[in-house]
């Protein structure tokens, strides 16, 4: 799986990110286990949360007899219970998106610091740097999971459609958890995008560095460059790759890189696919779907910076 993506910097023959990061075993220090404590929970739920997921079946069969049977008191009563816990599911999902952006910008705060390198930053705190990786490799799956599960946003609206009627018809929903207008509206342009979790993280990486105008754009850039060299080189190199205990770890680290492309590609001014950028990519036609950024949010990938040569290798099949 080597061969499947190649992440060249321009700092590798400097040694940044020439270490192994422990993204299987690394455990925090005593100073950073505060916050490592804090992350640990989210990340917990996480696994939660993609259980939930992967287990979402929608109720389609329910809504289409609703539709065709529209003066059917019964069916529309089955419908409506069958969508309501499903509703309440994805507004759990919606809600964790915030808890996870908040615990992304607190990992950025202490991996962006002036006080080290970025490689330095990584290299000291494995800890905090793994749960940064494993906060994008749940990000990517859960994105992978919602693009091939339609019946999220076929729930949902239908969920909006039968409380409008219900409301100009001064019915009362019963369901005891029914999502306010506003709430709604921020879910709806949730799920509107492919990728929910990694426009949410994009976005959320972008606000921390204008939030932040005392801290370099470029440590921010550098460490998400330093963290895509790392992976790379524990991918090519037998000594490091040798020491991962399961092959998960391989597609782990392609999810990482993949996701620190996106985030770079945001925040970068010129964006992950220029020249001049710190990542120059190189995927071959044998990448597997889900781990090209095509399917994800790119920013600048269609830019006309962009080389014809970068683009036609990121074309989906």
């Amino acid at each position: 799986m080597g061969n499947l993506i190649r992440v060249l910097t321009r700092d590798i023959d400097n040694n940044a990110g020439n270490f192994f990061l422990d993204f299987e075993n690394a455990q925090p220090s005593e100073s950073e286990t505060a916050m490592w404590e804090k992350v640990n929970q989210v990340l917990t739920e996480a696994q939660v949360i993609l259980e939930d997921l992967q287990t979402y079946r929608g109720a389609g069969e329910e809504i289409r007899q609703a539709i065709q049977h529209p003066n059917a008191e019964a069916v529309q009563e089955k419908a409506w219970s069958a969508v309501v816990p499903l509703v309440a599911k994805l507004k759990t999902f919606y809600e964790f998106s915030q808890k996870l952006e908040s615990s992304l910008q607190c990992l950025l705060d202490v991996l962006t610091s002036s006080s080290s390198t970025p490689t330095q930053h990584l290299e000291s705190k494995q800890a905090l740097a793994r749960q940064f990786a494993h906060i994008l490799h749940f990000t990517l799956r859960f994105d992978e999971l919602k693009m091939t599960n339609p019946a999220i946003q076929n729930d949902f609206s239908y969920y909006r459609r039968t409380i409008s009627r219900m409301r100009i018809n001064n019915l009362s929903s019963d369901s005891g958890s029914e999502v306010n207008n506003e709430l709604a509206n921020r879910m709806s342009l949730f799920y509107a995008n492919a990728t929910p979790m990694l426009k949410t993280l994009s976005d959320a990486t972008s606000k921390f560095v204008s939030d932040n105008p005392d801290v370099p754009i470029e440590n921010t850039t550098d460490c998400l460059s330093t963290m895509a060299c790392v992976c790379k080189v524990m991918l090519e190199t037998p000594e490091y790759r040798s020491r991962f205990t399961s092959e998960e770890t391989v597609l782990f680290c392609l999810r990482v890189m993949v996701g620190v492309i996106i985030l770079y590609d945001h925040v970068h001014p010129a964006g992950a696919f220029v020249k001049t950028s710190n990542i120059d990519l190189l995927f071959t036609n044998k990448q597997p779907p889900p781990l090209s950024p095509r399917r994800y949010t790119t920013k600048h990938l269609n830019d006309e910076t962009t080389s014809k040569q970068i683009k036609s290798m990121l074309q989906p099949n």
